[in-house]
């Protein structure tokens, strides 16, 4: 998208990467771009400045992520954030020191007078996260910033145009980490503040109308905002007659989804969507599968012979692909060269990456996040009930409904017992939890990321004596978890504890268990609607796990709140929506108890699969 100041963000690894990017576009209108740290000057040109961003390694540590040093050569600002704070170090000469020891959490930033701390109170709050740390300062550099554990926090070369943060000013943690940024991107690099909602449309639909050329479009419109969004793009950017849209009901859709999608298009001028039944198709194909990635894989490749079969000769040259990718998808698959991959997204599974590669997939929204597909879709005149939706997965509830086969069960009984005894040393040491707590492994596991890496560990039941404190929970949570190899999630048991267990149970994908789940989940998102708890939460997954404590399986509800997928936090349930809902939930048949998923992102992943 042309036209635009740009700011580059190199991406030296980490997640918290494009949170950078993501705020500085949101908070400060001006556009980023991620970069490889491999990619040449030549890459750059152009931009009004670089972020080097942090990463999850030491840069001394075997095959650790490099810099391009030519990079360093372009004469625009740069700021080093953590790891690419060092990189400037070393690059001009100065020292970095490696320690098995690391620093996390909450810090004093002294600051010295300089023009990126314009604004910034003396004795700020930062957050750090790092093992090395700068020692000896290069030639032309000054200390601008120290905390009590770390004698150079900032340091800069006005000369140069150079700055360099140990800690994390992207992070919320960072109390004026904005101003911070602002004072980088506006003032120090002069970026012009033009990244619009409107401009944004306004460019996405000549982007269609380049990329597709004389070619025709097909868009599967899943259900989701994303797609939903895109299809209205194509209807504006592209004579109807070279477009064909497709909605394909899979089985795993929320309860009236495919309504909603058709009555918003039908107002956007589209009225003959295609609706096609793969129930029957999906069911199959998953049928016996109980392995999460093997799941989201066979998804993303239905997809494409759904297209096939369906559109005929859109499967020959003359045909393009529209999806609605976007950044958080690409991230989370390993779609950049140092990240890990935490889970495959359907949209970036080997199939739909060859025709990445022919040249015959476009993707209008894949520079934009939630928020700016929101943004969009308001603009365009989609409904807020649709706009507003929760983000759903485009597997759905296939990737909700979790399973286990008998030598998946027995493997998971026997890690959830071996690792009970250390659970119970743990709650029992910890001040808050005291004697107040008691946790169960449960013997399934989860999809969740530690250290920007993927995690497929148990979740822990807890059940809590007395008053919910919801603060309490999340803070264990998370100490728990980062002190305790084997789990990556806790959940609060709400309803009461039955007979015998927790004991797994044989499930698979199968028609009524995912009736049973859509029946659970329309029975969540409508208490949330009831209670006015709908608009401030984010995300609210309902989970069917197939674990028992003498009855029917688990339903989870997790609730959290987010801007950017890339982190999240527990969103609090109120008693009155829990004395509602959790006794609706219970009398489900085929349901035996219900709990709160309490664990943040990271190290638990919004989703379960």
């Amino acid at each position: 998208m042309g036209g635009h100041d740009t700011i580059a963000v190199v991406d030296n690894g980490g997640q918290f990467a494009h949170l950078i990017s993501v705020v500085i576009r949101d908070r400060l209108k001006v556009r980023t771009v991620i970069v490889d740290p491999s990619s040449g000057p030549e890459d750059l040109s152009g931009v009004k400045g670089v972020v080097l961003s942090g990463g999850p390694d030491s840069i001394y540590k075997e095959g650790a992520v490099q810099l391009n040093p030519a990079l360093l050569d372009l004469d625009v600002p740069f700021l080093g954030l953590c790891y690419g704070m060092h990189q400037i170090a070393l690059r001009y000469g100065g020292n970095v020191e490696g320690s098995d020891h690391k620093e996390y959490g909450h810090a004093v930033l002294c600051r010295e007078e300089d023009p990126i701390f314009k604004g910034v109170p003396d004795g700020d709050r930062v957050w750090m996260s790092h093992g090395d740390k700068v020692v000896a300062l290069p030639d032309g550099f000054s200390v601008v910033g120290s905390t009590e554990g770390c004698p150079i926090a900032a340091f800069s070369d006005t000369r140069r145009k150079r700055w360099g943060f140990q800690f994390h000013p992207e992070v919320e943690d960072t109390l004026h980490g904005v101003e911070m940024l602002e004072n980088f991107v506006l003032g120090i690099c002069g970026a012009g503040q033009d990244w619009t909602a409107q401009r944004n449309t306004q460019e996405i639909e000549a982007y269609i109308r380049k990329e597709v050329g004389d070619r025709n479009v097909l868009c599967l419109v899943s259900g989701g905002v994303d797609s939903t969004v895109v299809a209205a793009l194509l209807l504006r950017a592209l004579p109807k007659e070279r477009t064909r849209f497709i909605h394909v009901d899979t089985g795993m859709m929320r309860k009236d989804e495919s309504a909603l999608v058709m009555e918003a298009l039908r107002d956007q001028g589209l009225t003959d969507l295609k609706v096609v039944d793969a129930s029957d198709i999906y069911i199959r194909a998953l049928e016996g599968i109980s392995d999460p990635e093997e799941k989201r894989k066979r998804i993303g490749r239905l997809f494409i012979d759904i297209i096939n079969r369906e559109a005929g000769d859109a499967s020959s040259s003359d045909w393009v692909l529209a999806q609605g990718t976007l950044y958080p998808d690409t991230i989370e698959s390993g779609g950049t060269k140092h990240s890990d991959v935490i889970k495959t997204h359907h949209n970036r599974v080997d199939v739909i990456m060859r025709m990445l590669e022919e040249g015959r997939v476009i993707e209008p929204v894949r520079e934009l996040y939630k928020a700016e597909v929101r943004e969009v879709g308001s603009g365009l005149g989609l409904p807020p009930e649709l706009v507003g939706r929760h983000p759903f997965p485009g597997p759905g509830l296939g990737i909700r409904a979790l399973c286990q086969d008998p030598l998946t069960m027995k493997r998971n009984l026997e890690e959830a017992r071996s690792l009970q005894g250390r659970i119970d040393e743990l709650i029992a040491e910890d001040r808050w939890a005291g004697k107040k707590v008691r946790g169960v492994v449960l013997p399934v596991r989860s999809v969740g990321v530690k250290g920007d890496e993927r995690s497929y560990e148990h979740p822990v039941a807890l059940w809590l004596d007395g008053k919910r404190d919801w603060k309490g929970l999340k803070l264990f949570s998370t100490r728990f978890i980062n002190r305790t190899r084997g789990i990556n999630r806790c959940v609060l048991v709400i309803s009461p504890e039955g007979p015998a267990g927790p004991l797994p149970l044989e499930r698979y994908m199968t028609r009524e268990r995912l009736d049973l789940l859509r029946e659970a989940d329309d029975i969540v998102m409508e208490g949330l609607r009831r209670y006015g708890l709908y608009d401030g939460i984010w995300q609210c997954p309902t989970v069917l796990v197939p674990v028992s404590f003498g009855g029917g399986e688990m339903v989870v509800i997790r609730p959290v709140w987010s801007e950017r997928a890339m982190t999240a936090e527990v969103a609090e349930l109120p008693d009155v929506y829990l004395k509602d809902v959790v006794p609706q939930l219970i009398s489900l048949p085929g349901i035996g108890s219900v709990a709160v998923d309490v664990t943040s992102k990271p190290p638990g992943t919004i989703e379960w699969e």
